[in-house]
């Protein structure tokens, strides 16, 4: 376990000696207070956990938030409907295009726009891309986190199978991370001719290396010690703290906007999409959950890219002035995207910027819990539960 130690300090304990812990397993005596953070490995970017230790072992967890906030709703407001895409999709960077996709849903929904055929598949299939880009990223990041698990084996493959999904991302939008690629109205340009075949021949290949991907948890005795029955998140707890996307349905809580409210092309395509869910609730379940993930979406993707070969000619964004207002009004719009629910309250006084365009990211609500999820458990067993939660600071913070 690493981390920076910023203040310890003894104090009194105002619980008594075994309160709140598993029998047997308070050592009693001064309680620390440990700040640990504000950088941490199992985080991408900075996150600081305020903890009191009963020796070894967590009574109190307070997740301390802010460090890479940039004030980004209140950008919104000083840009337009085209500028504020790059805004959007720097929150979560494994997830930027469902950042984009979010925005520009809300303001052709409360405009009016109607997108193209051609473009709502096209869509669908990039979306479905990036989530599972967004997914293998974690899948092999998390495995070497845990004490043991060498970096390689299925996390490799994790890496390797990314990158060949990067590859006909990275083609069709010209960007590796901030794609840039959605518009108001559709999309930024057509698709590159033959990009569909490449698409799905880099899914098939993917698709095959999942097993390889997933043995590391039939392989290793010590990632499945490590991750089993620790971090148990109930379900009650994911509706309590609005917890959504892998974490909340790895506790059995099915719900899926992409079946429950379906958007884009999602509801032509309710004979492939499966939501997985587990009922364990523990870190071993959250990254069961994601794996499994991977595969709907490339099932997904497949089914996207033979659509669209199948459609018949015609523009992939609709015809809008060179200057966009959108009408008064406001409307809530959300995505299921790779890491939760991502909601968009945006108000207009009929201008070309934002009158305000209020964002609610999964990992802001995802992180809250670990108030709940962390204490009763060893410092050793941060890394597995802060992992398996898949969270981005970025996306936390704004």
């Amino acid at each position: 376990m690493t981390g920076q130690l910023r203040r310890a300090e003894a104090v009194t304990s105002p619980w008594a000696v075994g309160a709140g812990h598993a029998p047997g397993t308070s050592v009693g005596g001064p309680e620390l207070v440990l700040n640990l953070g504000p950088g941490h490995p199992s985080g991408h970017g900075l996150l600081r956990l305020r903890l009191v230790l009963d020796g070894d072992r967590v009574v109190t967890a307070e997740p301390v938030i802010g460090y890479v906030h940039r004030g980004a709703e209140k950008l919104f407001e000083a840009r337009d409907y085209r500028q504020i895409i790059v805004l959007a999709n720097r929150h979560d960077w494994l997830g930027a295009f469902a950042s984009e996709l979010g925005v520009v849903l809300a303001a052709e929904r409360l405009a009016g726009i109607e997108v193209p055929p051609r473009g709502v598949w096209a869509r669908t299939l990039l979306a479905e891309l990036n989530r599972a880009l967004s997914h293998l990223a974690f899948l092999a990041s998390y495995p070497p986190e845990i004490a043991g698990v060498p970096p390689d084996a299925g996390a490799t493959a994790a890496a390797a199978a990314r990158e060949l999904l990067q590859s006909v991302m990275e083609e069709v939008s010209g960007g590796r991370m901030h794609y840039m690629f959605n518009r108001v109205g559709g999309l930024k340009e057509e698709l590159p001719a033959g990009w569909l075949g490449r698409v799905q021949a880099a899914a098939a290949l993917v698709r095959g290396g999942l097993p390889q991907i997933g043995a590391i948890v039939a392989a290793s005795d010590e990632f499945r010690r490590r991750t089993r029955g620790i971090g148990v998140l109930s379900a009650e707890q994911v509706r309590q703290y609005g917890v959504s996307g892998p974490a909340a349905r790895a506790s059995g809580v099915d719900f899926d906007l992409r079946r429950d409210e379906p958007y884009l092309a999602y509801p032509d395509l309710a004979g492939v999409l499966r939501v997985v869910t587990r009922a364990e609730g523990d870190c071993l379940a959250r990254y069961e959950c994601l794996l499994g993930q991977v595969e709907v979406a490339l099932d997904l993707v497949d089914a996207c890219a033979t659509r669209l070969g199948s459609l018949p000619p015609g523009p992939l964004s609709a015809r809008l002035p060179k200057v966009l207002r959108v009408p008064e009004g406001e409307l809530y719009a959300w995505t299921e995207g790779p890491l939760g629910l991502n909601g968009y309250y945006l108000v207009s006084r009929g201008g070309k910027t934002p009158w305000r365009l209020k964002v609610r990211s999964a990992s802001f609500s995802n992180v809250q819990v670990l108030g709940e999820l962390v204490p009763g458990h060893r410092v050793g067993d941060l890394t597995a539960i802060l992992g398996s939660l898949f969270f981005i600071t970025g996306d936390m913070d704004r």
